[in-house]
């Protein structure tokens, strides 16, 4: 069925026109995952929210703007893709699901997060990036079980003291952002094992060379007179990532002054998987 004709239907309500968009969802899949993405939906069909025991629940690249309450019952729902769709809003039924572990919410159009979202006690996986968030937002710092965070190409100028609590936290993702400084806070999480500052607007990088548990950091695209010092066996992601430290603030300066700037080497990182 061409995107056209979906996209047509995908206008009419009717149960049988869904039906016609998503197959006849009348069975628990036996892998207990359900791949919805792609299929041109507005609404999600009720017959999704049947299936209790759904461990997996792929919902990308629709046109979906709110989902229904029921999806709650899905207690057992452990990752929810909702990236590349028309949220303004953050959809309150996903509070209610407690053994969630990934999220998934990328290229939307949320700018906050509700308060309940610290329900999720279980979440380590939360992805943000390509909103309209123009502020950190606070309820955040109070999933204490989260390991990554990706909240890249949105509107953030500093994150908050609060971060650090999040103590287990080992990947942070803030590429494409309005940093004008090296976010403090970031410095005092010595477990933080990726972070990523590309794209923003840093001139001075700070030592990061007591953080012990650091394994890659990525500054590269910013303005900046000088590259973050890292301890023995850090990958850099930069200008000057491969130059003696001593050199770089030479460089640095002249780079300031109107001198020529090196070269930049563009490196997509490694570290990082898609969805």
């Amino acid at each position: 069925m061409g995107n056209a004709m979906r996209g047509a239907i995908a206008f009419i309500p009717s149960e049988r026109c869904q039906r016609f968009l998503v197959g006849d969802l009348k069975e628990m899949p036996l892998d207990r995952t359900l791949d919805l993405s792609g299929r041109q939906l507005r609404r999600l069909p009720a017959a999704a929210c049947v299936f209790h025991e759904l461990v997996k629940l792929y919902l990308s690249d629709n046109h979906l703007s709110s989902l229904p309450l029921e999806l709650q019952g899905l207690r057992k729902l452990q990752l929810l893709a909702l990236d590349f769709n028309c949220l303004e809003e953050f959809p309150l039924a996903i509070c209610r699901l407690s053994q969630l572990n990934i999220l998934y919410l990328g290229n939307n159009r949320l700018h906050q997060l509700p308060r309940e979202l610290k329900e999720l006690k279980e979440l380590n996986t939360l992805w943000l990036e390509t909103n309209c968030f123009t502020d950190f937002p606070q309820v955040v710092c109070e999933l204490t079980n989260l390991k990554t965070l990706h909240l890249g190409y949105n509107l953030l100028r500093s994150l908050p003291e609060e971060l650090r609590r999040l103590e287990e936290l080992r990947s942070v993702w803030l590429a494409g952002n309005q940093l004008t400084e090296f976010p403090p806070v970031l410095m005092q999480m010595p477990f933080l094992a990726v972070i990523d500052v590309d794209r923003n607007k840093i001139r001075h990088f700070p030592s990061l060379s007591h953080m012990q548990g650091l394994k890659l950091v990525i500054y590269d695209h910013n303005p900046c007179v000088n590259a973050p010092a890292v301890g023995e066996g850090v990958r850099r992601v930069g200008r000057w990532a491969d130059g003696p430290d001593e050199e770089k603030e030479e460089d640095g300066a002249k780079a300031v002054s109107g001198a020529p700037p090196p070269e930049e080497v563009e490196v997509r990182a490694e570290d990082q998987q898609n969805p």
